[in-house]
């Protein structure tokens, strides 16, 4: 059985569309009223986006019901389904704290809730039935205040126990306005020995070079070998690895073909830029990670031994895995010769 690491998944897009809708059918009568059937639900929830902004405004709708007494249900069925259905052997889950805490409470009380959550979703994550190491990655995120962000950083640092880094998330072409801001507070996490990653260069609009020096991965990162090939050489240099999630560009309208990406892998490749296939939200793309490897096979976008290249990259760069060799690895010279050039 092969075993994947998941390096890129949000925790409010991982739900998958029928529990998602039967929570709904079950406590939130309002939207019932609007998706009575499930078949409308998921083709709502799952179709393409114009842009990026429009996409992650559906994580608005499942970040309003991940509260401190409904994330244990969301979480033990995602678990689940990454153990039974993905072969998952590792997970690192991000999300922003701050907008799983009571709206109705003021900032500072909102901060102080966040702890608790972190702690919930730790917790929740541990499912002895389905053993797959996992750890949290906190996001700091383009609309939120300074102070809102940096607590999220402290947070962190304080919390290794189930944290094992940062990220930037909400939309990468709002970083320019505060750009320095986000860079004092990569160089405060780094300064506090916390692993960061931050979605970067996933659209043409959230290109920022100023910020990779800070990163030990990149969020998709995508438009570097697309549009700015030069920078390869730097990520290669720093050991820099791209979480790149291939539905995603089709979600977002960023990519109109899957196969757009074939020179994103062959330019890493060849610069020696190692690449993590993750899925970002597996539940709002109903796409799980194996099926993420198989497009990217079926396409002719990788052959088998990028797949396992890639696999192995996806434990080589997990902030918190905590064995000396991936699964991935040790299944090097596994392949028959006639199966890779199959």
């Amino acid at each position: 059985m092969a075993l994947h690491a998941e390096l890129h998944r949000h925790l409010g897009g991982s739900v998958v569309p029928r529990i998602l809708w039967r929570y709904f059918q079950r406590h939130h009568p309002e939207l019932n009223a609007r998706f009575p059937d499930y078949g409308e639900f998921e083709v709502f929830y799952t179709k393409p986006r114009n842009t990026l902004d429009e996409y992650l405004e559906l994580h608005t709708l499942v970040e309003g019901v991940q509260t401190a007494e409904t994330l244990p249900y969301f979480i033990y069925r995602l678990i689940r389904g990454a153990y039974i259905f993905e072969n998952l052997a590792y997970l690192e889950l991000r999300y922003t704290p701050y907008l799983r805490t009571p709206q109705q409470l003021s900032q500072s009380q909102r901060i102080d809730a966040m702890a608790e959550i972190v702690e919930i979703v730790g917790k929740a994550s541990q499912q002895s039935d389905c053993p797959i190491v996992t750890s949290q990655i906190l996001c700091m995120h383009s609309r939120l205040p300074y102070e809102v962000n940096r607590a999220i950083v402290d947070l962190a640092a304080q919390s290794k126990k189930y944290v094992c880094g940062i990220d930037l998330a909400g939309g990468d072409a709002y970083y320019a306005e505060r750009l320095d801001e986000f860079i004092e507070l990569y160089a405060y996490a780094r300064k506090l020995g916390l692993k960061t990653t931050g979605h970067l260069y996933e659209t043409p609009e959230g290109c920022y070079p100023e910020l990779l020096p800070y990163l030990m991965r990149i969020g998709h990162g995508i438009q570097i070998p697309l549009k700015y090939p030069h920078l390869l050489k730097q990520l290669s240099e720093r050991n820099q690895c791209l979480e790149v999630c291939p539905t995603t560009y089709l979600k977002t309208g960023t990519l109109q073909d899957m196969r757009q990406l074939k020179i994103v892998f062959d330019r890493c490749f060849d610069a020696g830029v190692d690449i993590a296939i993750c899925t970002d939200n597996a539940g709002l793309h109903n796409v799980r990670l194996p099926f993420e490897y198989e497009n990217l096979l079926t396409l002719d976008i990788i052959d088998f031994r990028q797949l396992q290249a890639c696999q192995a990259a996806s434990f080589r760069h997990a902030f918190a895995w905590p064995y000396p060799k991936p699964p991935a690895e040790m299944l090097n010279g596994l392949l028959k010769p006639e199966l890779v050039s199959a």
